[in-house]
């Protein structure tokens, strides 16, 4: 066999900001890469969306706030199109209420724009590879922060939570505490491998992508309550 047929596919990139600097300095980030291409640039939310239908990237790198169409709506359209594309928002953090409407909306996890470059090039292979790189902790800080967002709390779960299991619904109840799946296991006496199996089911039952939108969910459906 030779090297370029053994060689995996490289992660195909859509970069989606206003600033074109910006979009400049992440090319350059992630040109570096070997296993990273980047197929495309949109200036807007509306362009970004278009770009996705066509070029099919697996990740798009998605600013928040951009003119046409926002990062939120852009996300929640792509989504919503069902394309074999998964979102990964950069935010400035500190100020950006959006991140929590664009994790709902099916993004696959932020990060802040003055990340590490490794970071970001972990974060792209992580989400490609379908798994989410917004750490549960972090999660839970941002939805405690924008807990006023949300539902009431105390509104009784909807009968979505019903198809799962008490023991799944238990894991479900850890994972938006931020627990590590090796966490749980211990908090609940058993294998890793046994939580693994049921973040599988919690996720296919309740039709998730990831572990980010269960923890969300978790807290809109008041299975848990934010902190005041």
């Amino acid at each position: 066999m030779t090297d370029s047929a053994a060689r995996p596919r490289p992660v195909r990139i859509l970069l989606a900001d206003d600033q074109p600097l910006l979009r400049t300095g992440f090319r350059m980030v992630l040109g570096t890469e070997d296993d990273l291409d980047i197929v495309g640039e949109a200036g807007d939310g509306l362009e970004a969306v278009e770009l996705s239908r066509r070029l099919l990237p697996d990740v798009v790198l998605m600013d928040i706030r951009m003119p046409r169409m926002d990062g939120v709506a852009a996300t929640r359209a792509i989504v919503d199109a069902r394309l074999p594309v998964r979102v990964l928002i950069l935010t400035t953090f500190d100020l950006d209420e959006y991140v929590v409407g664009a994790l709902r909306a099916g993004a696959s996890g932020f990060l802040a724009k003055d990340v590490p470059a490794e970071d970001l090039v972990t974060a792209i292979r992580t989400v490609a590879a379908g798994e989410a790189v917004v750490a549960p902790r972090i999660l839970k800080r941002l939805l405690d922060r924008f807990a006023d967002v949300l539902p009431d709390p105390a509104a009784s779960p909807p009968k979505v939570l019903s198809v799962l299991t008490e023991r799944e619904r238990e894991v479900l109840v850890q994972m938006a505490r931020g627990l590590s799946n090796a966490e749980i296991a211990r908090a609940l006496s058993v294998s890793e491998t046994t939580i693994k199996t049921h973040v599988g089911h919690v996720l296919t039952k309740l039709g998730l992508r990831d572990r980010v939108q269960a923890v969300v969910l978790a807290y809109e459906t008041g299975l848990v309550r934010p902190r005041r």
